[in-house]
């Protein structure tokens, strides 16, 4: 009965694996020329680049579908690879032996994922979904946008080893720290109803594990269902907000607040001033460079920085999707608080 079964399964295994193949190359070609297809629409609709019309214009069409291609791609993957692991091992994998040890985990391997906010969140609600501890994925989702190598060049060309040192010691504490208090404020009652429910679903196959790969993928199209039809409209609430304000950066105000002379208040101005704007690393490091050359002060500039990239108030809105808004507060609160110190500190030692 198994090698007639096995038999039966062999056309459908070759079709799922020609689809996947497909699929992957019109993913990686579409992903790779999004930058093209933006400047040709813009283009085609008589818009000048330069302009904060057709800048905002570009940036939506640019991240649009490279949020959701991220989106689609990861849950997918994230579906197939958790039929190989029950909940339990999957917690245990990123929760580690130690106190702590997997939002170091996490945070670690959010510096070699150079995404900005709103694309490391497909990532933080697969992790969600294969049951992958809060905290642990809050230290991922903190540090992904934050403390990527994009970030650390940048700062290591215009800065210095010193300044890049220092940026990544400190953005690594916030992120693992972050994630470790909002785990231990044991918040998951907080997540959307419909996250925790396909928490409560993964549970070991009756059969022990031994899913064909047919089955193995038919899971990971009905996260993708699930998932992203539940979330992409928020995806394009947060993204419209941010090609918005995408632009419009008001430099030389912000480097009046912000200069070495400012009073105390300033470091936590800049990371209220920041909330509001979303960019990632690559587009923010101009502006903070611009800023230093005004006579900003450098840790303020970088607080300032960092709360646009790992607090952005598009990332909120896509995150509403999954999160309560306590558990968004407490996110949004302890990451601050962080930030905080990070300005502080910079500004005291250089």
């Amino acid at each position: 009965m198994t090698e007639i079964a096995a038999t039966a399964q062999a056309p459908t295994l070759r079709r799922w694996i020609a689809g996947l193949a497909l699929a992957a190359i019109a993913w990686v070609a579409a992903y790779a020329y999004l930058g093209d297809f933006a400047d040709a629409l813009v283009g085609a609709a008589g818009l000048t680049r330069g302009t904060r019309f057709a800048e905002a214009i570009h940036f939506f069409v640019f991240d649009t579908p490279k949020v959701l291609l991220l989106l689609v791609g990861i849950v997918f993957l994230m579906g197939v690879i958790q039929t190989f692991f029950a909940p339990e091992r999957t917690r245990a994998l990123l929760s580690g032996k130690r106190l702590g040890a997997g939002n170091a985990m996490a945070a670690t391997l959010g510096i070699v994922t150079p995404f900005c906010s709103c694309s490391a969140v497909p990532l933080f609600i697969g992790f969600l979904s294969a049951g992958v501890p809060l905290g642990v994925t809050f230290s991922f989702l903190i540090s992904a946008p934050m403390v990527n190598e994009v970030a650390l060049a940048l700062l290591f060309g215009m800065f210095g080893w010193q300044v890049a040192g220092l940026y990544l010691g400190l953005g690594l504490l916030v992120a693992i720290a972050a994630g470790f208090v909002i785990g231990e404020l044991k918040m998951e009652r907080h997540l959307e109803d419909w996250v925790r429910d396909i928490q409560v679903g993964q549970t070991q196959p009756a059969n022990g594990g031994q899913l064909t790969w047919v089955e193995r993928f038919e899971t990971g199209g009905r996260h993708v269902r699930d998932i992203v039809g539940k979330v992409w409209p928020y995806v394009l609430a947060g993204i419209a907000l941010g090609a918005g304000i995408h632009g419009y950066v008001p430099q030389d105000f912000m480097a009046s607040i912000m200069g070495k002379d400012a009073p105390w208040w300033s470091v936590p101005a800049a990371i209220l001033l920041g909330v509001p704007m979303y960019t990632n690393a690559a587009g923010i490091i101009p502006v903070v460079e611009a800023l230093i050359g005004k006579g900003a002060a450098l840790g303020t500039v970088l607080a300032f920085m960092m709360s646009v990239i790992a607090l952005s108030a598009p990332e909120m809105i896509i995150l509403r999707k999954v999160l309560k808004p306590p558990l968004i507060a407490t996110f949004a609160g302890v990451v601050a608080a962080g930030i905080l110190m990070v300005g502080y500190v910079f500004n005291l030692v250089l």
